[in-house]
């Protein structure tokens, strides 16, 4: 249009230019462009309009300067110059609001000076503030945008063919009465393009105010520590987190980055990025709250296989719970489900069940069985109830009440043969003898499984697998009412003479069982991978105390009991043959 009002002389090639750019209009890049359908339909007409008007341009320049020139020279220097001055200013804030967001993530848990972590909170709240006024301008700008690039070549096209009309004597011959139509019915279009445009400017000025007049106390980091209303049944969740990247041995970063779930996967998008990348595979994996160096709000994800995953640290502890129950929702692919919802919410309910006591085991009866397979002479043997009708005891005669629940392993009996040692020197480093456990080499049975450790806990009898159940529920039950997420990874190596818990990083053997004190084992009959054991254990007073292990495996908690019943039964066949040897 500038070669049109410069080049009178070359009028005719310049509007022959013009006429192919308007069909290019199409193809220009609006990332947001919505509704041009009818302008660019309208631009095709135009076109072929200034074809035919293509030998008969003489033009008046300020005619020209007034109705053509000047509309598409403010759009671009106006329209477009706003919205890249407010693209800016928005980054800007967004920078500032990263930098305040460093500092509040830095601030040490323990001995915190109040006055620096008031400061650094305002510094947020207001940092989060200027970028929230400075993102609704550039929303509503890139809106009213959307509007205005819509009438943008409509103005000049228009003023372009009345100036043909009126300034020229051959223009009456070319211009009939349906080309008058077609410009008052695009000038009816701009006109209610402008009316919607500012329909919608009125609604966002609204919308702004009403989002602008909340409680300061939205901007603030972590404001309802106290009482945060924490949502256990999500199957989905996005937002920026803090990831941990190792930069040496003993040196690391934080970088903050916007993470959401898809699926079974965790995906993560950098600034800048037009779409995410492939984080972690949430399917079959565990999640647990660490403490990490200086930071507040830490949890771990930790991979099938139990390697330990990536490291990440959330805003506020109702971000930092959230993420672990919708990260442990997704791992048990609930999302795979036809109504992941309703899955979730009766998942959560299952350990919070505990709050209502239970008088009868009937329910449990019918849904519930043992685990083991044994035969009925090795069930003598090994004190499980044969297969006859018994009287379920209540919950009350197989856990006392009140009975204390320990989430980690440390084994009074293990401590007790430690101390009686003699004179032995204890290992430095931690680190079990070689021959501590030479049963290993020569056992015909060896298989390990991946668990997480939930909980222990005294019991009064090993006669039935009712009192494993009732463990599971209470421990279950007491994690989810203490907000206890943290699990202890192990490797429990199932011989065909011990049970072993060893520590996946060092190696070292945490606890070690006889098999033959191994009374009661069963696995949950709806949480495939829940497993637990009773084993009695000598005391220093002369008697034998009961203890259940309640685990979660990463697979199914039948196979660890059909490794169990497959020890005791090559320790049967040891006896029977050590038996006739001896006849």
């Amino acid at each position: 249009m500038q070669r049109v009002y410069g080049a009178q002389n070359e009028m005719c090639l310049a509007t022959q230019q013009l006429s192919k750019q308007l069909l290019a209009y199409e193809k220009q890049n609006f990332a947001l462009g919505k509704g041009d359908e009818e302008v660019i339909s309208t631009l095709h007409y135009f076109s072929k309009v200034v074809d035919e008007l293509n030998v008969l341009h003489t033009e008046l320049a300020k005619q020209l300067a007034d109705t053509m020139v000047l509309p598409i020279i403010q759009f671009r220097e106006k329209d477009l110059t706003e919205v890249s001055t407010l693209k800016d200013l928005f980054g800007l804030a967004s920078n500032e609001h990263d930098l305040s967001m460093a500092k509040y993530s830095k601030l040490p848990k323990k001995k915190e000076n109040e006055k620096v972590k008031t400061e650094v909170v305002k510094e947020v709240a207001a940092a989060r503030r200027k970028q929230h006024l400075s993102s609704l301008q550039y929303y509503c700008a890139l809106n009213a945008l959307q509007y205005r690039k819509r009438v943008a070549m409509m103005e000049p096209m228009i003023g372009f063919a009345h100036g043909q009309i009126n300034f020229f004597k051959r223009g009456a011959e070319m211009f009939n009465q349906s080309m008058d139509s077609f410009l008052s019915s695009v000038a009816d279009m701009v006109q209610s393009i402008q009316v919607e445009q500012e329909a919608e400017a009125e609604k966002m000025r609204v919308s702004q105010q009403e989002l602008l007049s909340v409680d300061e106390s939205v901007y603030t980091p972590d404001f309802d520590v106290s009482t945060p209303q924490i949502n256990r049944n999500l199957i989905q969740k996005a937002g920026y987190l803090n990831l941990r990247n190792k930069t040496g041995l003993v040196t690391t970063t934080w970088e903050r980055l916007y993470f959401f779930t898809q699926g079974g996967n965790l995906m993560c998008q950098p600034r800048g990025a037009v779409a995410g990348g492939l984080i972690q595979d949430l399917d079959n994996c565990s999640v647990m709250a660490v403490d990490c160096e200086d930071r507040r709000y830490c949890f771990q994800i930790t991979t099938p296989n139990g390697k330990s995953g990536i490291i990440l640290q959330a805003e506020s502890r109702k971000e930092n719970e959230e993420w672990i129950c919708a990260i442990n929702n997704i791992s048990r692919q609930i999302y795979l489900t036809d109504n992941p919802e309703a899955v979730a919410i009766k998942l959560n309910q299952t350990a919070l069940q505990a709050v209502t006591p239970i008088t009868s085991y009937g329910k449990k009866q019918e849904s519930s069985r043992p685990s083991q397979n044994l035969k009925n002479s090795e069930m003598e043997n090994d004190k499980i109830v044969p297969k006859t009708t018994v009287n379920v005891p209540e919950p009350e005669q197989l856990i006392a009440p009140g009975t204390p629940i320990q989430f980690d392993i440390v084994l009074p009996a293990t401590e007790f043969l430690d101390q009686n040692r003699g004179g032995r020197r204890v290992n430095p480093f931690g680190e079990t003898e070689d021959d501590t456990f030479p049963e290993a080499e020569d056992s015909l049975l060896q298989q390990m499984f991946i668990v997480r450790f939930l909980g222990s806990m005294a019991v009064n009898t090993d006669s039935t697998a009712e009192v494993i159940y009732e463990a599971m529920r209470q421990v279950l039950a007491a994690r989810a009412i203490h907000n206890i997420f943290r699990m202890t990874e192990t490797h429990l190596m199932v011989t065909s003479q011990t049970l072993r818990l060893i520590d996946p990083q060092t190696q070292v053997t945490r606890a070690n069982f006889e098999l033959t004190s191994v009374t009661q084992f069963a696995a949950h009959q709806e949480n495939k991978r829940l497993v637990g054991f009773v084993v009695r254990m000598p005391e220093s007073t002369g008697g034998e105390s009961l203890s259940t292990y309640i685990f979660e495996s990463n697979s199914e908690g039948e196979k660890i009991c059909y490794a169990i019943n497959l020890g005791k039964e090559i320790i049967e066949v040891q006896k029977a043959h050590a038996l006739v040897s001896e006849c």
